[in-house]
């Protein structure tokens, strides 16, 4: 089922800020705009292919704190972090997954804690989606996570983390996932929107 939000980006029409996100998914924050070929692009690309964790857990509480300041969370014993997860292979490849450690600088801050790397698997090894459309965006990630461990998210709160929110396509399919396997509500928090 095709939401207003992406029926509007698929036909490059505006849509009111209502039907912006899917269903289940209740706010999408990023601390700041991409800028291509920018600092921050170059601070995100060591992060990912230079092993530079370090730079994941401080970014991670940069943006923990601006989180807490704006009120966005629920600090309860329902709410739970979730890094959006790789693929055992790129993860093998990368050496570790960078959105862990953005979740880990998050918790540091919050206090929330961050599930298992095994309760959430990524099951389709995706192609990278630099340049695909929406529409090909979401046919390529459709169905690629797994929630294994249905228990711990049985109406939780669970907070997305990753570097960088461009179409929503990844976090939307992943937070469908999750709102399937029973969680009550879900939100996006990124280092950065392009």
């Amino acid at each position: 089922m095709t939401s207003s939000f992406e029926k509007a980006n698929l036909e490059n029409k505006q849509v009111s800020s209502d039907a912006m996100l899917p269903e289940g998914v209740y706010l999408q924050h990023a601390l700041w705009n991409f800028d291509k070929g920018g600092y921050l692009q170059e601070l995100l690309h060591a992060l990912k292919y230079q092993r530079l964790k370090g730079l994941g857990i401080e970014m991670g509480k940069v943006l923990g704190k601006d989180v807490l300041e704006n009120s966005f969370l629920s600090l309860d014993n329902q709410t739970i972090l979730v890094p959006v997860p790789l693929h055992p292979k790129k993860r093998r490849m990368r050496g570790y997954n960078q959105a862990r450690f953005i979740a880990k600088g998050v918790s540091e801050v919050t206090g929330i804690r961050i599930c298992d790397q095994e309760d959430v698997l990524r099951i389709k090894n995706t192609s990278s989606q630099t340049g695909f459309t929406l529409a090909k965006r979401r046919k390529n990630i459709d169905q690629a996570f797994l929630v294994r461990n249905k228990e711990i998210f049985q109406q939780a709160e669970c907070i997305l983390v990753d570097d960088v929110f461009t179409t929503g396509a990844t976090t939307f399919e992943l937070a469908k996932s999750l709102i399937e396997s029973g969680a009550k509500k879900t939100m996006i928090i990124t280092v950065a929107q392009a």
